[in-house]
């Protein structure tokens, strides 16, 4: 028997990460750099932030091009690696 899922999503595709974190410039600085070792043509109006109401959380919401699942799965793998990632969605 194989388990094979297969995806709702159309590959390939522009696609909105959100990154969750504590608001801080090494937060952002992390998680640009982790994006960018995988889509290192990102521009800058990708890139969206949204600090909490009190200022002590930060949401980055990223558009990226990703061309399959193993290229979207190693994006997210690699950002809940990092400490400064509170949350991905």
């Amino acid at each position: 028997m194989t388990d094979t899922k297969q995806s709702s999503i159309t590959f390939p595709c522009d696609f909105v990460i959100k990154v969750f974190g504590v608001a801080s410039d090494l937060f952002e600085t992390q998680v640009l750099e982790i994006i960018r070792k995988h889509s290192p043509d990102i521009h800058g109006s990708a890139i969206h932030n949204r600090p909490s109401k009190d200022g002590k959380y930060l949401a980055l919401s990223i558009t990226v091009h990703v061309e399959s699942q193993p290229e979207l799965d190693a994006i997210y793998h690699d950002l809940t690696a990092s400490p400064f990632v509170l949350m991905t969605l």
